[in-house]
């Protein structure tokens, strides 16, 4: 079996082509090892750091609600989780502990989508990732990115473009 035959970059694929984005799911890479940390992937595809898109699942808390957040992040630097539960309108934001994240995108840490979750997720998509002319997301995999633009996780995901980190 192919490693593009894994059922996670499968379903991205399938959903990159379903939004209309057929050169993203064109472009996907079967890295040898798993990229778990931006630094990892950009090493791996041969770009600044700032050009990979973390997609960083949160609890957003608000009373006794808890809810997913997503983050699609620029590798240079750290969502701040005070200034993303002012956008969120939550009380605070958590790390999500891996049975949750797993839970809301059918995916596990480290290969996170921005797209193919079970239920459409609230989602921010970080400004610094518009300096970048393409920009690397993950592809439902450790060992699987696909390319981008800000614009275009904005189209693909339905969120917001805003500033996440301070």
């Amino acid at each position: 079996m192919s490693a593009l035959d894994h059922p996670g970059i499968r379903k991205v694929a399938a959903a990159l082509a379903e939004a209309g984005h057929p050169e993203a799911a064109d472009g996907i890479r079967v890295l040898a090892d798993a990229v778990r940390t931006a630094a990892e992937a950009a090493q791996a595809v041969d770009v600044p750091v700032g050009a990979i898109a973390n997609s960083l699942l949160f609890a957003a808390v608000r009373g006794d609600e808890v809810a997913p957040l997503l983050v699609l992040t620029s590798g240079a630097h750290r969502a701040d989780t005070d200034l993303l539960a002012g956008l969120a309108g939550a009380d605070r934001i958590d790390r999500a502990k891996p049975d949750f994240v797993r839970e809301h995108t059918s995916q596990v840490i480290g290969g996170v989508s921005p797209l193919g979750h079970p239920a459409p997720i609230q989602t921010f998509v970080d400004v610094d990732l518009e300096q970048y002319a393409v920009v690397w997301a993950a592809a439902g995999h450790p060992h699987a990115v696909f390319p981008t633009t800000c614009a275009g996780l904005v189209d693909l995901t339905g969120g917001t473009p805003a500033k996440v980190a301070r």
